[in-house]
């Protein structure tokens, strides 16, 4: 089996894909089985400024340093459990020590093997404002939609004030809910959850579309590719490539990448 790099760039989120891939292994292989695993979590607080003013190459050139290590460790491949991150990670530069799976293309290609049409994406300003996901959907014909500026904002809040720093409130899931209805009542048949926490506030069970669990998904790819010995043919830099078709699972399932 290939050994798994996690690239991480938030805890949480890291920890939530980090678990799945264990969970994940298990249901294949059988309890206490599953790939080799190293993480390599450098601090985001550095960059949080670079973000800002919009200087991808600092962030990539943070996360390169990560990839890096994940190669000396002996990584055959990395995941990176952080949407935003593949803004930098997009951007032109030296390939990245070692190639990696796309989160946005592989809930991409779910939402393409689910039948969805147009999906409402949640995820930090930058991954819901960014060019990211706009390609990955429109490469399987997809449409998307944000909510509004002012849900926008409420949901960046969130994440960066309360998910990322461990804490879960009724009041902001309440909040997270209504938007995801108004993404609904906007024609969305589908809503991605694109920060890798989201899904420790928002289950299947109490949204309502059909949810694209980005962490999950991609730690569910992960599983595979390692498995079969595979290696994803992106390296980082613009027009990422797609990875191996997602197949349709048994009946449709109402909600995509839960637990």
């Amino acid at each position: 089996m290939r050994h798994i790099g996690i690239l991480a760039h938030s805890a949480d989120g890291a920890a939530l894909c980090f678990l799945e891939i264990v969970r994940e292994a298990a249901r294949r292989l059988g309890a206490h089985q599953h790939p080799e695993i190293t993480l390599s979590l450098r601090p985001m607080g550095p960059v949080l400024e670079a973000y800002e003013r919009n200087d991808l190459a600092a962030v990539r050139a943070h996360l390169a340093r990560s990839a890096r290590r994940l190669a000396d460790a002996g990584c055959d491949f990395f995941v990176c459990p952080d949407n935003t991150a593949h803004l930098a990670l997009e951007q032109p530069g030296e390939p990245l020590p070692l190639p990696g799976l796309h989160i946005a293309e592989i809930v991409a290609q779910r939402a393409a093997a689910e039948g969805y049409t147009c999906v409402g994406l949640l995820g930090t300003k930058w991954t819901m404002e960014g060019p990211v996901y706009p390609a990955a959907f429109a490469r399987h014909g997809i449409e998307q939609r944000t909510p509004a500026q002012t849900d926008r904002k409420l949901v960046d809040d969130v994440i960066f004030g309360e998910l990322t720093q461990g804490s879960l409130l009724d009041t902001s899931r309440t909040e997270y809910i209504r938007i995801i209805e108004s993404l609904k009542q906007a024609g969305c048949d589908a809503v991605a959850l694109s920060c890798t926490e989201i899904p420790l506030l928002i289950t299947p069970e109490l949204s309502p579309l059909p949810t694209l669990d980005s962490t999950r998904l991609l730690a569910r790819e992960a599983v595979a590719t390692a498995i079969d010995g595979r290696l994803p043919s992106w390296g980082g830099g613009p027009g990422s490539a797609p990875t191996r078709d997602v197949p349709m699972p048994p009946g449709r399932a109402r909600a995509m990448g839960g637990p």
